[in-house]
């Protein structure tokens, strides 16, 4: 009997697939051209999308790893060139495309990458003008950063020499396009702000195409520019250029000449400055010298330097006036102050502390008076009620009752008042109180009430 075949499962085929697709040295690490499509950028980060042009298409995924170093933001209809490796995701058995690197593809992607991190940028406030520093007036040392064989180098150098020799100028050769351009500007600015030897950079390049310039257009770039602690001057390009290097530097130039121009004042336009204002000052200070003599010889001829004597006599008499006037013042307050003076003597006498206890003892006088006049009449009163009382009480008194010929009958013990004969029997001895004294009585007998039938 042959050999049964071997059975796989669908995950051993497609690990297999993914092997052999991993292990392929085309497929390990390619670049494509296509058009972004059905772009979704997950909260995880990563993005996912498809890749086509027109006649086929391929899924792809970019982790958050490597999409955080993106010049741009992918969208719908981007086209595009992709760096990756191509796999297969074993649980669904698709194959799929692992991106690296991602860049825009042509003029129209880099237009749409520029405008995507200016908007970046000027949301952040890296283009507002109230962080821009101003250029010094006279700065110490300038210092120039753009590439040591261009025109620019030479334009900047000869402007600077022209305008104020006397100024250093320390030139930091970097890359001004490719793909190295953008660090090494990066570190320049970086290097130029660590000796500190310059007030002023001019930071740029000549003119040239979109792709040229780029490199003035990297978020990189426009970073340090705008970290920069020196000022930063941009001459980027010709007129018409504008790069993003120019919204965040401090000040932008038109070309390199005209930033050499505004780095530093013409030696010349300086000299003939100080002369316009030397020359103002020299007549400012003779026109003052002029007024203050004109005023020196009104004040000289002046009747109060002419006849001093008469200002005195006038003064004199002032004085005499303003001492009389002061005298009455003085006597009418004193006379004021003696009659208020009586007024509050008068008021304290009357509020005298003899008066006061004098009034006071004869109205306690009075009030101890009152008091013992309604205290007797009170204990009259009362001793006109204690009577009536008495003689009410006596009146009801049981005593008065026994002394008309009545007694009062207790038991043995004197505890229980006996009212009738059916509370005692023969033989009971008992107590008879009478108004002069008690009986005591023993009972051999009772008889009662015929009405009541008792015996």
């Amino acid at each position: 009997m042959a050999n049964a075949p071997r059975i796989y499962s669908i995950k051993e085929l497609n690990r297999y697939i993914k092997l052999k697709l991993e292990s392929d040295h085309l497929l390990g690490d390619i670049w494509l051209r296509g058009e972004i499509s059905n772009f979704t950028h997950h909260s995880s980060g990563h993005m996912y999308f498809t890749l086509k042009d027109s006649d086929s298409r391929l899924k792809c995924i970019m982790f958050a790893s490597h999409n955080r170093s993106l010049p741009f933001i992918p969208k719908e209809g981007t086209k595009v060139i992709a760096r990756g490796n191509v796999s297969v995701y074993e649980r669904d058995g698709n194959y799929q495309f692992y991106v690296t690197a991602m860049q825009p593809d042509g003029i129209g992607s880099l237009y749409l990458a520029y405008e995507q991190l200016k908007k970046k940028l000027e949301g952040e406030g890296l283009f507002e003008q109230t962080r821009k520093r101003p250029i010094p007036k006279f700065p110490r040392a300038i210092g120039v950063i753009t590439s040591p064989t261009g025109a620019a180098v030479r334009d900047v150098i000869i402007t600077l020499q022209r305008r104020h020799p006397s100024v250093p100028v320390i030139v930091c050769p970097v890359l001004v396009q490719g793909t190295g351009a953008a660090p090494s500007i990066v570190k320049a600015i970086e290097f130029m702000n660590r000796i500190a030897e310059t007030d002023v950079l001019i930071v740029g390049r000549g003119g040239g195409s979109l792709e040229e310039l780029w490199a003035f257009n990297e978020e990189a770039v426009a970073r340090a520019i705008a970290e920069s602690a020196i000022p930063v001057i941009s001459a980027v390009g010709h007129e018409t250029d504008f790069t993003i290097a120019d919204f965040v530097a401090d000040l932008r130039a038109a070309t390199p000449t005209a930033a050499a121009e505004l780095a530093v004042p013409h030696i010349g336009e300086l000299q003939r400055h100080l002369e316009r204002t030397e020359q103002r000052l020299v007549q400012a200070v003779q026109h003052q010298v002029r007024i203050r003599r004109e005023k020196l010889e009104r004040v000289r001829r002046s009747p109060f330097f002419v006849h001093p004597r008469r200002y005195l006599l006038d003064q004199a008499q002032r004085l005499d006036r303003l001492q009389e006037r002061l005298t009455t013042l003085a006597g009418r307050k004193a006379e004021r102050g003696r009659e208020r003076l009586m007024r509050l003597k008068t008021a304290l006498s009357a509020q005298h502390p003899g008066h006061t206890a004098h009034a006071a003892s004869e109205k306690r006088t009075m009030l101890a008076k009152r008091l013992e006049s309604a205290m007797a009449m009170q204990l009259k009163d009362r001793r006109q009620q204690l009577a009536s009382s008495i003689r009410q009480l006596d009146a009801l008194s049981p005593l008065k009752v026994m002394a008309r010929g009545y007694s009062l009958v207790y038991d043995e013990n004197e505890r229980k008042l006996i009212r009738t004969v059916s509370e005692v029997q023969p033989g009971d001895l008992i107590k008879v109180q009478l108004t002069d004294g008690q009986l005591d009585c023993h009972i051999w007998s009772i008889r009662g009430d015929e009405n009541d039938g008792n015996k």
